[in-house]
């Protein structure tokens, strides 16, 4: 598959600056079903930024959209998933997504609420034998370059739950993570969109950076 391909070239990818190296990108996954998977146009442009300056990344800032279907998915190695509402996946879609996966994919599912019954029916049809999986405050996912002792940080209210980070895993690697109850991605936004303090966005930027570390260092 071509994402094997694309592996062995970020194989040689670690957290120090190649200036010689192509960027990668980051995707976002454009969905059916009706739910606004367009959600935080500004998200991903800052996460990148924010990989580059702390970590040493090479991404480039202007991030890719992709459909689940596509075949185009097998081109990236992280993948971003939103919304606030109904999100469906054909037999087609469901099969493509877990192909990526099972080949070395990742994607990131963050629920800017309102998303949670839906994504769980989805997933469910691309991992039918699977349940999501609470990750305890110990996973490394946690201790990457910043350190989140207690978990998932709590960026935005929503239903004033505890912040939740599950997982979905294939032959032992973590190969989708879901931030429930946090909102990541609207720390991650520009700051003059959710009038979010420079600490809050600064946490949110923090872990949505050792989500990627994680992701290429596993």
């Amino acid at each position: 598959m071509r994402f094997i391909l694309f592996l062995s070239i970020i194989g040689l990818f670690s957290f120090t600056k190649y200036d010689t190296k192509p960027p990668l990108k980051m995707a976002l996954l454009k969905y059916n079903g009706g739910g606004d998977w367009y959600s935080n146009p500004t998200a991903l442009p800052n996460l990148a930024k924010f990989c580059n300056q702390t970590l040493g990344t090479n991404f480039d800032t202007d991030y890719a959209t992709v459909e689940v279907g596509s075949a185009d998915l097998f081109n990236y190695a992280f993948i971003h998933m939103t919304g606030h509402g109904n999100v469906v996946f054909s037999d087609l879609e469901a099969e493509n997504l877990r192909m990526y996966l099972e080949a070395g994919g990742f994607l990131h599912i963050d629920d800017n609420y309102g998303m949670d019954e839906y994504v769980r029916l989805a997933m469910k049809k691309v991992f039918p034998q699977q349940e999501f999986i609470e990750l305890p405050f110990e996973h490394p996912i946690y201790k990457q370059s910043f350190e989140f002792k207690n978990g998932l940080p709590k960026i935005h209210k929503h239903d004033d739950k505890a912040a939740q980070g599950f997982g979905l895993f294939h032959e032992g690697r973590l190969v989708v993570f879901y931030s429930y109850e946090c909102d990541l991605g609207d720390g991650w936004e520009d700051q003059d969109v959710h009038n979010d303090s420079q600490e809050v966005r600064l946490t949110a930027l923090q872990m949505g950076a050792n989500i990627v570390q994680y992701n290429f260092e596993q």
